[in-house]
């Protein structure tokens, strides 16, 4: 639990402290992975067939333990619960199980899964990598922007190139678009497009091998470059926090010894008096 306690008063703090220790959270976790878990073989007809009942009855007694979890957090939080995008996902994937899944939204059933992905919330590394991610969009849309211009222009060079020779593949700028970001992918980019492109044009070797250098390459690295930057500067946040925390109890502590040296002396000074 990443939410703080400290300003929960009375019996809402012996809740939100309950609920934080690391027996609780650790049986949450396996919960969610049983769940999921569960989920998975309900996939399978045969299955269903010998222990269907036994497990949906098993997946019944693991969302009301959710429910309950997310009960007593609300009761503790109160609005301050809704207030955390975490808690709110968490509500959401656990609620959405008692929407009719019937009809038009008989879609909803397959959502169930989404509850696994509450082992974000659980364990704090999955919730810095996300949080990063989060947090390097900005970053993100600029590589986005400089793809898609690689894109356009390439894609208008390829058009007029090779479209009156290739119209299936070339013939346009939005199926030259697509063609290229199958080359992007390196899914069958020789055989299919390149080389039948090269017995034309013996030169277009060169096009592809620099479309894919800057598109594939260079791309998606400045895409891994964002991410880890983005994720060593939350780190980096989460770290710096913590030392503030630790100075803040040092010098908690320091006036409390301080204290306790004024109050020796002052005792010392009475008892020497009389």
């Amino acid at each position: 639990m990443h939410h703080a306690v400290e300003n929960l008063p009375g019996w809402r703090g012996d809740i939100e402290r309950f609920m934080a220790l690391s027996f609780i959270q650790n049986f949450l976790i396996v919960l969610i992975v049983v769940n999921a878990i569960i989920l998975g073989v309900e996939t399978n007809h045969e299955v269903m067939a010998a222990i269907g009942p036994e497990l949906l009855m098993v997946d019944h007694f693991i969302l009301w333990i959710f429910i309950a979890e997310l009960t007593l957090l609300i009761a503790a939080r109160r609005l301050q619960f809704f207030k955390d995008p975490w808690c709110v996902f968490d509500f959401l994937v656990v609620i959405i199980a008692f929407v009719p899944a019937t009809g038009s939204l008989s879609v909803l059933r397959a959502l169930r899964v989404l509850r696994v992905l509450r082992l974000i919330n659980k364990v704090e590394s999955m919730r810095t990598v996300v949080g990063a991610l989060l947090s390097s969009l900005p970053g993100l849309g600029s590589v986005f922007s400089l793809i898609l211009i690689i894109f356009y222009v390439s894609a208008v060079i390829a058009t007029n190139m090779f479209g009156a020779d290739f119209p299936e593949r070339f013939g346009s700028l939005s199926t030259s678009l697509y063609t290229l970001f199958q080359v992007m992918t390196l899914e069958g980019w020789s055989e299919e497009i390149a080389r039948p492109v090269m017995e034309v044009f013996p030169s277009a070797w060169v096009f592809f091998i620099l479309f894919i250098l800057c598109a594939t390459f260079i791309v998606v690295n400045l895409f891994v470059a964002v991410i880890v930057d983005s994720i060593n500067s939350v780190r980096s946040a989460e770290n710096a926090g913590a030392g503030l925390a630790l100075d803040e109890e040092i010098r908690n502590l320091r006036s409390e010894v301080a204290e306790l040296k004024s109050l020796v002396k002052d005792i010392h000074r009475k008892t020497g008096h009389s």
